[in-house]
């Protein structure tokens, strides 16, 4: 008998049923506003077998490509096949209150004399709160915090995947469906961060017109499609942003974007400034310049090397004089795109993996069933097939395996085709490190301190990542895991005005590298696609 899979939940496939109510059958939150009448387009999901089943699309759907389909509008309309879906909004390993406090208060919104101000200017009467909003937009995931500007306090957050997937797992899918679909991947991402916010508001009893400031900190592209800009230039040589152009030509001051809440629809006070962090230049974007913030970083004596894994990871590396900074396209894979079973840190999501007795022994996110493996595991599994032999540096396994079983309750593999495109991503990485540290003059034993960020950054096993060549090879105590930095930086933009010059002033100073252009590069990304130290 066919049957709707969901992950590891099976269901028998009944016509007349939507992808819904199977949805909901195996408690996957999609989310909807509408009363599932196709008109808030939330509740995309992406159907990766069968969809030959289904019905057919209704006008609601016209924007999305084939595989993704709205669930309350794809109805089951033969059961001939299986039908495999998976939804594209999963909680992500959810934030709460930050459990530092950020003691460097210095906010452009302030409380005096009974008044809400920016600055001098008076523009709300106080109520029981004065909050901004920190928010994270990544290619693959987004991250929020709700910070109480008086105290430095973190009141709430949280965290899941990008809903934009269905215009590509990278920046360039993007920019491209764009050009065909303007606006479609900005509404789908305010419509998300918008729905996430109505409920955190509801659970913690907070009203819009109490968020003051909002700070976007995110890659060049995600920032622009969020604002409603044109990033048809990001996708085009020289790579630049629209602001960066009017930067460069004099027609303004700075990248940083500043809209008002009821401009860009975000649920805040509708008067409530939304800005977007300055930018490096190219695809070095905003969420590195709250890097830099988040990390006080080039502050410490000696050399000061940061990396930022994600779909695009970038690299800024500084002497305290000279400053670089380089973007990689890595692409998804170490994010769980395009790897069979990846998935990104959710949970159910394989995050830790040791190979002992010639058995597989792994930990996921929740203790929940194996689902899949998020980044950190993925580092793991590659370290562990070379520190047993079961994989050449090259990426070969041992003769006549190309798939290895991991999880074998839930199915779950890793093939060499896993393999090749992690190389692949893996390599772009060692290039940015290797150009950036050789233009500096310096060796990877030179340098004193490592920051390292990203979604999975804080349970990434920097030794296993050494050893496989996606850090450079330092020292192991040298390397600082700051986690996503990137929103604690937009956080801090949120509480200091003195922080904010400096950081505007910092951009400047930075020297951007195109990767590309260096005349070792080809070598250097062969030489990057073995598993196996950063050569210095």
């Amino acid at each position: 008998m066919a049957e709707v899979i969901h992950g590891t939940q099976r269901r028998p496939l009944v016509t007349g049923r939507t992808l819904f109510d199977y949805a909901d059958e195996v408690s996957a939150a999609v989310p909807a506003s509408c009363g599932r009448s196709g008109r808030c387009r939330e509740c995309i999901v992406e159907v990766r077998s069968g969809g030959e089943a289904l019905s057919a699309r209704t006008p609601s759907e016209a924007y999305l490509p084939a595989g993704f389909r709205l669930a309350c509008q794809a109805n089951v309309a033969s059961a001939d096949a299986d039908v495999e879906f998976g939804i594209l909004r999963r909680r992500m390993r959810i934030l709460g209150p930050s459990e530092d406090t950020h003691t460097d208060i210095d906010p452009v919104v302030t409380v005096q004399d009974d008044l809400v101000k920016y600055g001098d200017m008076p523009v709300d009467r106080v109520r029981r709160r004065v909050l901004g909003l920190a928010v994270d937009i990544g290619t693959t995931t987004i991250a929020f915090q709700l910070i109480d500007l008086r105290t430095g306090r973190a009141v709430a957050g949280g965290a899941m995947e990008n809903p934009q997937r269905f215009g590509g797992s990278d920046v360039m899918a993007r920019i491209s469906y764009e050009r065909t679909r303007p606006g479609e991947l900005r509404d789908a991402l305010r419509r998300t961060l918008n729905h996430e916010l109505r409920d955190l508001y509801t659970a913690h009893g907070i009203e819009r017109h109490e968020v003051y400031e909002a700070v976007i900190a995110a890659n060049t592209t995600m920032r622009d499609l969020f604002f409603g800009l044109d990033v048809a230039p990001i996708g085009e040589s020289p790579y630049r942003s629209t602001t960066e152009h009017a930067l460069r030509e004099g027609r303004a001051e700075s990248t940083t974007v500043v809209r008002l809440g009821h401009q860009v629809g975000l649920l805040v006070g509708p008067r409530a400034r939304v800005i977007g962090v300055p930018l490096i230049s190219g695809h070095v974007g905003g969420d590195i310049s709250a890097d830099l913030l988040a990390t006080d970083f080039g502050s410490r004596p000696g050399v000061s090397l940061l990396v930022d894994i994600g779909t695009n990871t970038e690299v800024v590396v500084t002497d305290g004089t000279r400053w670089l900074a380089a973007s990689c396209p890595a692409g998804p894979a170490f994010e769980g795109g395009l790897i069979r079973f990846g998935m990104p840190g959710a949970d159910g999501a394989i995050e830790r993996i040791r190979i002992e007795d010639g058995a597989f022994r792994i930990e996921t996110i929740g203790d929940e069933p194996a689902q899949g493996i998020c980044g950190s595991g993925l580092v793991d599994i590659l370290a562990e097939l070379r520190r047993t032999g079961w994989m050449s540096p090259e990426g070969r396994f041992r003769p006549g395996e190309d798939e290895i079983l991991v999880a074998p309750d839930q199915g779950i593999t890793f093939s060499r085709a896993d393999a090749s495109q992690l190389a692949q991503a893996k390599a772009a990485n060692a290039c940015g490190q290797r150009i950036l540290l050789r233009r500096l003059g310096v060796t990877p034993d030179q340098v004193d301190h490592v920051y390292l960020a990203g979604g999975f950054a804080s349970h990434l096993d920097v030794g296993n990542a050494i050893r496989i060549g996606l850090l450079a090879d330092v020292a192991p105590e040298r390397v600082i895991r700051v986690g996503n930095a990137s929103l604690r930086g937009a956080e801090a933009y949120l509480l200091s005005a003195r922080r904010r010059a400096w950081l505007e002033e910092t951009v400047r100073r930075i020297e951007h590298v195109e990767l590309e252009t260096d005349p070792d590069f080809f070598d250097m990304f062969v030489d990057g696609c073995q598993f196996m130290p950063i050569a210095a």
